[in-house]
């Protein structure tokens, strides 16, 4: 697991680190990261030696890293420019090193550089890029390196102009190729559109961890975290208790969503799956393995409930919408049963003292919580998660899950292929399937959106991508995940 951590907490533990050490400690740490993984860069394109490599350099600590980087690679033979965005301002022991290093100062953007070191703003900037800076961004994609191809960036802890906290980006932004981080990880780094600015994050250890004793603002599944928490049968294991999930999906309008659900539940850890819908009929069609009845009420024992997906909004899907949430058994809401939510109707079944799970998109959240997300995605998820005592999980390209208790997760496998119609289904019914098998909907919500993304990018390879390409795909990829 990987974790990321608040601006305010990264100050902090730096506050308490620096105490210890002498001035300039962790600034030099930080250089000598940057400055190894830039030499990696250039050295797989011609070498370190006769390179050019610019600097953006902004004020402040940020500043004073690039610099104090680019002193490392000059000693090395790089031809290093300093392109200063606020000379009033900019760190004098660093532009000191890097003149003794044979490094020099610039006034406008180059038309060469083998490499760019983004300098411009650090993690303690807010707001989007002023215009100066805004429009050396906009000009970078104008540099060539010496093979003729774009001039790869860097971007020193996080990539200018997004939002550090949030993971937004409000305007101009720094689009990187590599990101070098300092001590830990930020929210910027995986979650929103920041993420896919970052490029490729290298973590820097510079001494923080034993100070670093907040909590995440945010965490990060990797493959060997969902390969430990999937439920896998064992020598004594039946079909029940492996858990039987019920699906209470489609219509006979939408009779794909329940396809769909049941497509994904069955990929899913649980022993059956029991089916109530009007599809009933197509769904053992198609899953013969699948004990389906035509409501909620005949559908008999179960672990867990998937509601909503397809269901509909009219008195019938009331009544079923009910009839699950009546229920002492984890359920998930899902589509149409979050919209009948909306109404009030349902309530004081939101409080309920069984696990309840949430999977909105963007306008079900904003009709859930009366507003949309908004620029913060993980306060967002967080406080819908409070208001429903639910765990909320936020689909998006950065699906983000959410509890009651102030945990967050941002699944880093999520894909814009996943943009399907669908696809959600698919998702619900595994999710559905997982919290049958015993997972706690923490850990459901969030293997389920793991191993969900994996699929979408496993379907792409094959070419366009339908939900019923990624319900096929997502037995492989568990055969590798856990095998």
């Amino acid at each position: 697991m990987r974790q990321a951590f608040r601006v305010a907490d990264v100050r902090a533990a730096e506050k308490t680190l620096m105490v210890t050490l002498p001035d300039g400690t962790l600034m030099q740490r930080a250089a000598a990261g940057l400055a190894r993984r830039c030499a990696l860069l250039l050295t797989d394109s011609g070498g370190v030696y006769g390179a050019r490599v610019l600097l953006l350099v902004g004020s402040g600590d940020n500043g004073g890293d690039t610099l104090y980087a680019g002193a490392l690679l000059a000693k090395r033979g790089a031809q290093v420019r300093a392109l200063l965005l606020q000379p009033e301002r900019v760190h004098l022991a660093g532009l000191a090193a890097l003149r003794q290093a044979g490094g020099f100062t610039v006034v406008d953007l180059p038309t060469r550089a083998d490499l760019v070191l983004d300098g411009i703003v650090g993690i303690g900037a807010s707001g989007g890029l002023r215009p100066p800076a805004a429009a050396l961004v906009r000009a970078l994609g104008g540099l060539r390196a010496r093979n003729g191809e774009r001039a790869p960036v860097v971007a020193v802890d996080v990539p200018s102009g997004v939002s550090v906290d949030t993971g937004d980006v409000p305007g101009d932004a720094v689009t990187a190729d590599v990101t070098v981080t300092f001590g830990c990880r930020k929210p910027a780094h995986v979650v929103g559109p920041a993420a896919a600015r970052c490029g490729q994050v290298e973590l820097v250890d510079i001494g923080l961890g034993p100070v670093l004793v907040a909590d995440p603002a945010v965490r990060v599944a990797e493959a060997a975290d969902i390969a430990a928490w999937w439920p896998v049968p064992g020598t004594t294991s039946d079909k029940y208790t492996r858990g039987v999930v019920g699906l209470a999906t489609g219509s006979a309008r939408y009779p794909g969503a329940a396809l769909l659900s049941t497509s994904g539940a069955l990929a899913g850890p649980t022993g059956m799956v029991r089916y109530a819908g009007s599809a009933h009929r197509e769904v053992v069609r198609a899953h013969p393995s699948v004990v389906a009845a035509p409501k909620v009420a005949a559908t008999g024992r179960v672990q867990a409930w998937v509601c909503g997906s397809g269901l509909g909004t009219d008195d019938g899907a009331r009544t079923e919408l009910r009839s699950v949430l009546a229920t002492a058994l984890p359920v998930l809401l899902d589509a149409d049963a979050i919209t009948l939510l909306v109404g009030g109707e349902h309530a004081e079944h939101l409080r309920r003292d069984a696990p309840l799970v949430l999977t909105p998109h963007d306008g079900e959240f904003t009709r859930l919580a009366g507003e949309a997300p908004g620029a913060d995605r993980m306060a967002a998820a967080a406080r819908l998660a409070v208001w429903t005592n639910a765990v909320v999980l936020l689909k998006g390209d950065r699906t983000i899950v959410a509890t009651p208790g102030g945990e967050t997760w941002a699944n880093p496998t999520g894909s814009a292929v996943l943009a399907t119609a669908g696809s959600g289904d698919v998702l619900a019914g595994l999710l559905g399937s997982l919290l049958a098998a015993g997972l706690p909907p923490v850990r459901a919500a969030v293997a389920a959106a793991y191993v969900h993304g994996l699929a979408g990018r496993r379907a792409a390879l094959d070419g366009p991508v339908t939900a019923p390409d990624v319900a096929a795909a997502v037995r492989p990829v568990l055969a590798e995940l856990l095998g």
